[in-house]
């Protein structure tokens, strides 16, 4: 009997029936990446978008950049690559470098050839300081709201706000007394903390890791935790956020940051604003009415209390609308907290947290205006 040894590389009449695997260490390739994502792909229609804001904001990076040394990597591609972070919700800036290794998608996006290398993750955090100063959250998403605008996905006259609870880095044990009195903390990654028997208060305590954060609890019966404060604006036309801004977490600060946020949306024609109950209060709808902003906050007539607003405003079939559509500024919470930064900020301090917040809700804003802007598209394919 005879035996024939066949070679890996001259298949056999059997191999050649399902073909043969065949693995090489290297190859040439003249593909390119554009060629393999879809056209059809919902990445191309955001990478539109946020490039035509990008290009809008070249002279923003310069002033921050130094125009001599070594040259440092494009803020323009740090800012893509924290939006693929954002949208698939990457929990870590090391796991994106990870990601941007090998994922021929995100390498796409980001503006990075095949064959290019991907720059440390560290890189981030020093680069961030400089985009915060650059203001370049709060930019980019005046861009995308500019860019709503100018497609009529705006009405400017019927909006609502809203705040949220952005839960801090900080643990509520990391607090220690303001005068110094308190022992020394324990030796160990994660010490045992004995509260028993000791109020902690903002005015008496204050966590050494972020000292901005407050304590503050949602309502009754419900723990206190290192917080700060979400807010936001939106459109009433399709649900869009125009503005956000974050605040130390306090009883005031929802209403006090929603007259700022309207003060900086300015309109020609007489606006609506709707609300939950914690805006109804004499001197929130006083002070709306003193701008010309007819206040559509739901009524709060818990106990012996009475509501701040009456009949003028409730018996407009307009005040029924703001109250089932400002429910949609819930939507954009939801999304921003689904594994997204405002569920927990990783960051420390108020401008760094206040400019991934912004970020955050600029991109869910961007992936709005996109879909808004495809629609028509494929209604009428």
């Amino acid at each position: 009997m005879r035996i024939v040894q066949s070679s890996v590389n001259e298949p056999n009449e059997a191999d050649q029936m399902r073909g043969t695997d065949l693995q090489q260490g290297g190859m040439f390739s003249y593909v390119s990446l554009e060629s393999r994502v879809p056209a059809s792909h919902p990445l191309r229609g955001i990478k539109e978008l946020l490039d035509e804001a990008l290009s809008s904001m070249s002279r923003d990076f310069d002033r921050v950049y130094a125009g001599e040394g070594r040259p440092s990597i494009p803020p323009e591609r740090l800012v893509r690559a924290s939006t693929l972070q954002i949208l698939y919700s990457i929990r870590s800036e090391r796991l994106l470098c990870e990601q941007l290794d090998y994922n021929l998608l995100f390498r796409w996006f980001v503006g990075l050839s095949i064959d290019e290398p991907v720059w440390d993750h560290s890189s981030f955090t020093k680069n961030r300081d400089r985009l915060i100063e650059a203001k370049v959250a709060r930019k980019l998403l005046r861009r995308i709201v500019r860019r709503a605008d100018s497609a009529r996905l705006l009405s400017n006259e019927h909006f609502s706000v809203d705040g949220t609870l952005i839960e801090s880095w900080a643990a509520v044990k990391s607090m220690r007394r303001r005068d110094g009195k308190d022992e020394p903390p324990r030796p160990g990654r994660n010490p045992t903390v004995n509260w028993h028997g000791e109020k902690r208060t903002n005015e008496t305590h204050v966590s050494p890791k972020d000292p901005d954060a407050q304590l503050f609890c949602k309502g009754p019966r419900q723990a206190a935790k290192l917080s700060y404060m979400g807010h936001t604006l939106m459109d009433h036309r399709h649900g869009l956020i125009v503005d956000v801004q974050v605040t130390a977490a306090t009883g005031y600060a929802e209403r006090e940051t929603a007259l700022q946020l309207l003060d900086r949306n300015p309109g020609c024609k007489r606006r609506t604003v709707a609300a939950d109950k914690a805006y109804d209060t004499k001197q929130f709808v006083a002070e709306c009415r003193e701008r010309g902003i007819t206040p559509h906050v739901a009524m709060n007539e818990s106990g012996t209390r009475s509501s701040a607003i009456d009949a003028r405003t409730t018996r407009h079939p307009g005040y029924m609308s703001s109250q089932r559509l400002r429910k949609r500024i819930e939507e954009c919470f939801g999304w921003c907290k689904d594994g997204r930064p405002l569920r927990k900020m990783k960051l420390y301090g108020l401008h760094q947290v206040d400019f991934l917040t912004t970020l955050t809700v600029g991109i869910y804003t961007l992936l709005r205006v996109d879909k808004l802007l495809r629609a028509p598209v494929a209604a009428a394919s």
